[in-house]
């Protein structure tokens, strides 16, 4: 596209964002929904990805799109005391050697963060390792790349994603879980806002797993997810309970609190005191660029901080995901994009 197409676009891409702004003002689920769908339009993603504004503003969320990028920003979340989980970004590959590549890519992840020395593990996420293309795919691919830890002393966490794969995805879990040396190698995901997921945290913390707890961030119908963010929370809050109770931690559980939400958090620290739960016993964990402030004084506090620092070329879905999640972000981005 040339700059000329570039600039003849921005008012209209604009409008599109204040439109959508008007949304969130009268209803922000309807502007969670209309960026999610945005995250999966490749219309979109081919306007947006065009302007090198867009991707100064994504910055915000995406260390960089290089290993390098990221490893720079986890030095630094080191040195304020964070750890870090690294996320190469990417899903829904449809070829086998787009898959394959995504694994050598992470491999390769593994052993620089041993080069490097910097504190952080890797997230991965099964639809870009070929789990679209066939489970067995996926799950073979994750298996080399746990190989691969365990060589360096690393671990891997699985990711969840949309509900239609989680069947799938907890599966894959298990079975690699179950493989000799495997056991606490690799941990998994899971999203307060299903229905299904307290049954899977009974399950989880029965063998003693190594688990984040998020909300969610995908479109999802009301037969499967809650569509009360007030339920999300209070779903939110039971779990947590559990996972960090005196059973699950007896089990061998670690538990990773995923969260933004400051009432969310509130109540993990509230139980804790409430039960004298070791601050080692459990994390909070946040995502690069969102809450800064926050993240620091949690660590201030003397809670474990984990960030999770995405990178890569395909930051088009998670940063409208982000922004999904956290609409206010979206006059942050549309207004940088109008002053330009």
């Amino acid at each position: 596209m040339t700059e000329k197409k570039k600039l003849a676009s921005l008012p209209f891409f604009a409008a599109i964002l204040l439109a959508i702004g008007f949304v969130y003002r009268f209803g922000a689920q309807w502007l969670r929904s209309v960026l999610i769908m945005l995250s999966h339009a490749s219309w979109a993603r081919k306007l947006i990805t065009h302007f090198s504004l867009a991707r100064r503003v994504a910055q915000r969320f995406v260390a960089g799109e290089q290993i390098e990028a990221a490893l720079v920003a986890a030095r630094v979340l080191n040195e304020k005391g964070m750890l870090v989980t690294l996320d190469y970004l990417g899903e829904n590959v449809t070829t086998e050697q787009d898959a394959a590549d995504a694994r050598d890519h992470i491999i390769q992840l593994l052993q620089e963060i041993k080069n490097w020395g910097v504190d952080a593990n890797v997230s991965v996420k099964l639809s870009q390792l070929g789990l679209r293309i066939s489970p067995d795919l996926a799950r073979e691919n994750v298996r080399l790349i746990l190989l691969k830890a365990k060589e360096l002393g690393n671990k891997i966490r699985i990711d969840m994603e949309e509900s239609e794969v989680t069947a799938t995805t907890l599966q894959i879990y298990r079975t690699l879980r179950d493989d000799i040396g495997f056991a606490h190698r690799v941990g998994i995901v899971v999203q307060s806002y299903l229905y299904r997921t307290e049954s899977d945290v009974h399950e989880l913390i029965n063998a003693g797993a190594w688990i984040r707890l998020c909300k969610g961030a995908y479109a999802e119908s009301p037969d499967v997810a809650f569509a009360k963010k007030s339920d999300t929370d209070a779903s939110y809050v039971k779990l947590m309970k559990l996972m960090i109770s005196d059973g699950a931690r007896a089990k061998g559980v670690y538990a990773g609190m995923a969260t933004h939400d400051e009432k969310m958090i509130q109540a993990t620290i509230d139980e804790v005191k409430a039960h004298a739960v070791p601050q080692s016993d459990f994390e909070f964990q946040m995502l690069y660029g969102i809450r800064r402030d926050l993240q620091e004084q949690l660590v201030a506090d003397g809670y474990r901080v984990r960030i999770y620092v995405p990178y890569g070329t395909a930051w088009y879905p998670y940063m409208v995901r982000r922004l999904a999640e956290h609409p206010a972000n979206l006059w942050f981005f549309a207004s940088n994009l109008i002053r330009r």
